[in-house]
């Protein structure tokens, strides 16, 4: 009798296990790590786990459910009965109780399957008190009569196992077991367990999916790196050679995406296999640094990009590659490669690593993925102090349970912040562009005007009259809606969070293939955009901030001294965006300082002296924010993250993310038509997202309301300004 698996298709339970078996192998090759950092058979283990954990499917009544024919499964579990039948196994009993919890824990969390036991299963508190027990099984009775062991054996023995006796036992035991232990992150089998329950998730979710191979990076896809006539920056050369943890300094613009190549590309000789993530904020430079490494590597299988707005992200650029609409299951596939494992290397915010330590679904999976992996940080700064101490978190755990290796670059760093990355990364190395180097990028020169940027329209007028490719850059959308509206010019876009996604990816295609003279945006631009502008007028900000704006500007050095034009009064709403006056009052200063002595000519080596005069400490606001969400993640991690108990932050994690999406007004005839032909991720295109508190806001004014299945928002909107929150639309 061939036990079945899977219905539509229908697979056999041992044509599934053979698929398990083979991403297992899979996994081996390309995450060798997990054998180093656990000291134990891991790989071994694992393939139990993977043989024995749909063996509860021989029950009787579950088999005829895969049929298709009438039967009385009653919606059990049928992971319990596999924990019962590798009960009977003749393996070692350390081993076996291994097994048993990863089997028992593979689709739900031990609280759960404890309830659910008791709730339709008979225990022995309950054998006296009839009343409580005529609705429900007796396990060991459902196990006898309805599993038929003579086919468990056959299968078994084909992989040269047997069972020692054929008498099946209730796993309740081994749920409370669990339950009970005070399991923590420095315990022995805390990792083991965790690791081995990610790594059968991926076996188990891969082989269902019919994938069986996972790509891998090798050392000559990295050729592309010395194909450049040019000889490698200092700082490249020894990132090529650093097997440590890396801290890197270098100028905007000096080749540091590069500099992170060459380092895993060496960590891969050195270290072996592991997979990478490279770790941007905005989704803008994410898209445009997955099509830039999917080009250096030539091969869009070996990099993958994640992040919230993927599935819009993939609509739109594969439709317009292919000239119509993408094949669904092409696309769910691709977005499937993106998100799983077989992907080495990913273009990701920090918050696709960071729900790994809130514990948010899926987690055993990332951690797994982690191991031995390498993690590639672009202006790690730039982050809010919540965030940036989740990502402290983040790194400590990898890197001291995990094996992770990490790269960070900066162009500039506040002293206090690079502190507490240094208290966390053992065997660390700084690398620093040489004096040469940042002598030769002397490329801006800044001048701070004492007005508003709205005011000198005419001035950025004469840049434009001059065949000048001109950058502004605004706080707030506002802003940068107005200044785009002053400007008449043909060849513009503005670039900012309030359009939907499939305005916004069209414009972001523009921007990255240099086609725009005039490019007017927000804070989006800031990290990563590979961009080159002539001249840049931007409202005052944080200095690292406007260092960053800068960096899109005289790009390549190939023009001499670009002016650098910043305008120190600040509109009303800047002061939501940096509440922290103190900071733009230090950086206008220093920005003057710097006028006064080099004649406003930017020397970068020098940057740091005054970043740390801008940054001399964290904020009190900003130190208490910081040290409430890294001591709360910690605890956590210590003492309340358990494998297979679903009492993770997940929560938590997702109220950082306080917007909602709105549909424009405008745009309802046109969601209603794809919605009606079932194009949902078109539909889904068409809305923007917002802040919670413009939301609310909204709300109160009347302007949302609630209408096909989605929130529908009465203000103006069209593909050039994006969403104007302050007018109704008429439409």
């Amino acid at each position: 009798m061939n036990i079945l698996a899977k219905s539509k298709p229908e697979r056999t339970l041992k044509e599934h296990i053979d698929d398990c078996l083979e991403v297992c192998s899979e996994l081996e090759s390309i995450v060798p790590k997990a054998t180093n950092i656990l000291n134990k058979d891991f790989w071994g283990v694992l393939r139990l786990c993977l043989i024995c954990h749909d063996l509860g499917k021989a029950h009787i009544e579950f088999q005829k459910l895969l049929s298709g024919k009438p039967n009385n499964w009653e919606s059990q579990r049928h992971e319990l009965f596999s924990a019962s039948i590798t009960d009977c196994l003749d393996i070692d009993n350390s081993i076996k109780e291994l097994v048993k919890y990863i089997i028992v824990g593979h689709h739900k969390d031990y609280k759960t399957l404890s309830r659910f036991y008791s709730n339709n299963y008979k225990t022995k508190r309950e054998e006296s008190f009839s009343i409580f027990t005529q609705d429900k099984k007796d396990f060991l009775e459902e196990t006898q009569e309805k599993i038929s062991l003579l086919p468990v054996k056959e299968l078994l023995c084909s992989y040269n196992l047997r069972l020692n006796n054929e008498k099946l036992t209730s796993p309740i035991s081994c749920i409370c077991t669990y339950l009970k232990k005070e399991l923590s992150l420095n315990d022995d089998n805390f990792l083991l367990l965790m690791l081995l329950l990610g790594a059968f998730k991926h076996c188990d979710h891969l082989a269902s999916g019919g994938v069986n191979k996972l790509h891998r990076l090798t050392i000559e896809h990295f050729s592309y790196l010395y194909e450049s006539k040019y000889s490698l920056y200092n700082h490249q050369y020894k990132s090529s050679q650093s097997h440590s943890n890396v801290i890197l300094t270098a100028p905007t613009g000096s080749g540091k995406t590069e500099s992170a190549m060459l380092w895993l590309e060496n960590q891969i000789k050195a270290n072996g296999q592991g997979r990478a993530y490279y770790i941007l904020p905005y989704t803008a430079s994410i898209n445009a640094m997955y099509e830039r490494l999917a080009g250096d590597f030539c091969d869009n299988k070996l990099v993958g990009v994640v992040h919230g707005k993927l599935s819009e992200y993939i609509e739109h650029k594969f439709s317009e590659e292919k000239g119509s609409s993408v094949d669904g299951d092409y696309k769910k596939k691709l977005i499937q490669s993106f998100k799983s494992i077989e992907t080495p290397i990913k273009v990701a915010t920090p918050f696709q690593l960071i729900k790994g330590v809130f514990g948010v679904k899926g987690y055993e999976k990332l951690l797994f993925e982690w191991t031995g992996g390498y993690f590639i940080f672009d202006e790690i700064h730039a982050y809010r102090p919540s965030v940036f101490a989740q990502i402290l978190i983040l790194i400590k755990f990898a890197v001291h349970y995990l094996g992770t290796k990490v790269f960070i670059m900066t162009a500039t760093m506040p002293l206090f912040l690079r502190k507490e990355l240094e208290a966390i990364l053992p065997d660390k190395s700084d690398i620093v562009a040489d004096r040469k180097l940042y002598d030769s990028f002397k490329r801006h020169k800044v001048e701070v005007i004492d007005d508003y940027l709205s005011s000198n329209i005419e001035l950025i007028n004469r840049s434009l009259s001059l065949g000048k490719k001109v950058l502004i850059v605004c706080n707030t959308i506002k802003s940068a809606q107005n200044i785009y509206e002053q400007i008449h010019y043909d060849n513009k876009v503005l670039l900012h969070s309030a359009f939907n996604s499939r305005d916004r990816n069209k414009i972001e295609k523009k921007v990255n293939k240099d086609q725009i003279q005039l490019l007017i945006g927000t804070q989006a631009i800031e990290v990563s955009l590979d961009i080159d502008y002539d001249v840049i007028f931007t409202e005052s900000a944080p200095l690292d901030a406007l260092i960053q704006r800068f960096g899109r500007v005289n790009r390549r050095r190939e023009k001499g001294l670009v002016p650098c034009y910043v305008f120190s009064k600040r509109n009303k709403s800047d002061y939501f965006v940096y509440k922290d006056s103190g900071i733009i009052d230090r950086t206008i200063e220093s920005l003057k300082e710097i006028q006064l002595k080099n004649s406003g000519i930017i020397d970068e080596l020098q940057l740091q002296l005054y970043i740390d005069k801008v940054y001399p400490a964290w904020s009190e606001e900003d130190k208490k924010e910081f040290s409430i969400v890294y001591d709360s993640l910690n605890m956590y991690l210590n003492n309340d993250f358990r494998p297979f108990i679903d009492e993770g932050k997940e929560g938590e994690f997702y109220k950082q993310f306080n917007s909602e999406k709105v549909l424009p007004k405008s745009l309802c005839e046109e969601y209603q038509r794809y919605f009606s032909n079932n194009e949902f991720i078109r539909a889904e295109s068409l809305k923007v997202q917002i802040s919670d508190k413009k939301f609310k806001i909204l709300s109160r004014k009347r302007v949302i309301t609630q209408e096909f299945g989605c929130y529908v928002v009465n203000c103006n909107y069209n593909e050039e300004l994006g969403l104007k929150i302050e007018e109704v639309s008429n439409k």
